[in-house]
């Protein structure tokens, strides 16, 4: 491959596109890749401890029946790449990880969110992310599956919506989940959904190429 084709595909790997659900973004980072099969593992029943997850894109690789159990509906994907600006974020700032939004239409809120942070986190890096995230407004779930060592499960509620999450450290890849709907959906519903979303991202981040 040629030295400006291969620049070629970087510059198109690091630009953001919103794509459908289902729709594999070609790249010479994931060369291999698929989707594993979704089995709608609980969390509980998941190891998280075996899981290698990889600091790079992998929204491709989360299966389209994960997003579909999760929210409920059909939804459109954001992904966004280490380096990139992205409406994604709050504020629109620079990520410093590789993610993935699925948001359903407005008509019909709902959210599932995916990220990995591309630089190594260690330990007390991880502690300290775990610390920030655990506010006022966010309930943590003290008797929640482990998601990495260490992690953390935390329930929001902002209005009429509610968000259920979990991130942890797994090797030296921070990695984070989360799901949001509607407050008419039960919160024992939402949080077993969510740990089935997030064993469906931590699969797909953990998956390697193939020979």
């Amino acid at each position: 491959m040629s030295t400006v084709l291969r620049a070629l595909l970087l510059s198109a790997l690091l630009t953001l596109v919103p794509v459908g659900i289902g729709v594999v973004v070609a790249d010479d980072t994931t060369p291999g890749r698929q989707p594993a099969a979704y089995e709608g593992t609980d969390l509980a029943d998941f190891d998280t401890a075996a899981a290698v997850v990889q600091r790079v894109p992998f929204c491709e690789l989360v299966p389209t029946a994960a997003i579909e159990a999760a929210l409920g509906a059909d939804a459109d994907l954001t992904a966004y790449g280490n380096g990139e600006e992205s409406d994604a974020l709050p504020g629109g700032d620079v990520a410093h990880e590789y993610g993935c939004r699925f948001a359903t239409d407005e008509a019909v809120p709902g959210e599932a969110r995916a990220w990995v942070f591309a630089p190594p986190v260690g330990a007390d890096r991880a502690k300290g992310l775990i610390r920030a995230a655990s506010t006022k407004a966010c309930k943590a779930q003290a008797k929640a599956p482990a998601y990495g060592t260490p992690s953390v499960a935390l329930v929001c509620t902002a209005d009429d919506l509610r968000t259920a999450s979990y991130r942890g450290l797994f090797g030296d890849a921070w990695l984070a989940c989360s799901l949001t709907l509607p407050v008419g959906v039960t919160e024992a519903d939402l949080v077993a959904r969510a740990g089935r979303w997030c064993v469906a991202v931590a699969t797909a981040a953990a998956t390697t190429p193939t020979s």
